[in-house]
């Protein structure tokens, strides 16, 4: 172990950061600017350096979540997190792969600022809830209040049941099986009856801007876009879980699936190339 607490707990710091932002970018500047603050401090004066930056990156992930979530407000079609090629230690971890899927990130986003940080220090992290009600300027009552009615939240949203990666893989194969085909049919059989396809260009390419509900409806897009010239799949795995990597005429979609009873639930197809940069190298995420 490092010497600097800083860089023994960097990729925790990152975690952290990414879990609240869904943006591996917006979470490497709270990085950043955490070891900023962190150099300035007398450390003979911290404790628990462990506990004191996580303390300062959810304080400077939550400023810059208040000003994110205005900004998401003006987006251009749906928003989508940005998926990242991680280690292989965050397949193990299952329960951490859970938590940092696209399909988690995503229901993240529909927590107020406050709801995230506190259910990401709690839930992922086990931070401990009068650690909490310092970062967050609440006390501990009003923060297990806010705890409880952000796993209410999460909980009325995530999946009914959890698969594992195993189970996961085999359904995105078959997924990738029937889209090679371009039958609707065969891609009718991978669909839940209510599956929701989610689409993220962020105005930079073409995409869906409203979600498209129904089988029916989603295995005709899958075969239309099947139709494309130039077309490459494979399996690929983000944020710790299979998923798809398609490429048209080169230019890289992640596509991201929830699952439930064997069929298809959730399709995140995440297209904007502002998004797909982290593609390049891989993120070590720890708890």
């Amino acid at each position: 172990m490092t010497d600097d607490p800083f860089v023994t707990y960097r990729s925790l710091l990152f975690t952290v950061a990414y879990e609240m932002l869904g943006s591996a970018q917006d979470a490497e500047d709270v990085v950043q600017e955490t070891w900023l603050r962190w150099s300035r401090i007398e450390l003979d004066e911290v404790r628990d350096p462990r506990a004191y930056l996580v303390r300062i990156v959810t304080r400077q992930a939550l400023n810059r979540l208040r000003t994110l979530s205005r900004r998401r407000e003006e987006y251009v079609g749906e928003w989508l997190p940005e998926p990242l090629l991680v280690d292989s230690d965050v397949a193990q971890d299952a329960e951490l792969a859970e938590n940092v899927s696209i399909a988690m990130l995503t229901i993240l986003e529909t927590l107020r600022p406050v709801e995230r940080a506190v259910f990401v220090l709690h839930e992922v992290f086990d931070v401990p809830y009068e650690e909490i009600a310092e970062v967050v300027g609440k006390t501990q009552s009003a923060v297990r209040q806010i705890a409880h009615r952000a796993r209410a939240h999460v909980a009325a949203r995530r999946p009914r049941m959890q698969i594992g990666r195993a189970l996961q893989k085999e359904v995105v194969e078959n997924l990738l099986a029937a889209f090679t085909s371009g039958n609707v049919e065969e891609l009718l059989k991978v669909l839940a009856p209510d599956v929701v396809l989610v689409a993220d260009g962020g105005g930079q390419v073409p995409a869906a801007r409203k979600p498209i509900i129904g089988a029916a409806r989603v295995a005709a897009f899958l075969a239309r876009a099947a139709a494309l010239p130039d077309l490459v799949t494979s399996v690929a795995s983000f944020n710790g879980m299979p998923g798809l990597r398609v490429e048209v005429a080169g230019t890289p979609i992640v596509v991201s699936v929830s699952v439930e009873d064997g069929r298809i639930t959730r399709i995140y197809a995440i297209a904007n190339p502002l998004k797909l940069v982290w593609l390049n190298k891989s993120a070590k995420l720890r708890r």
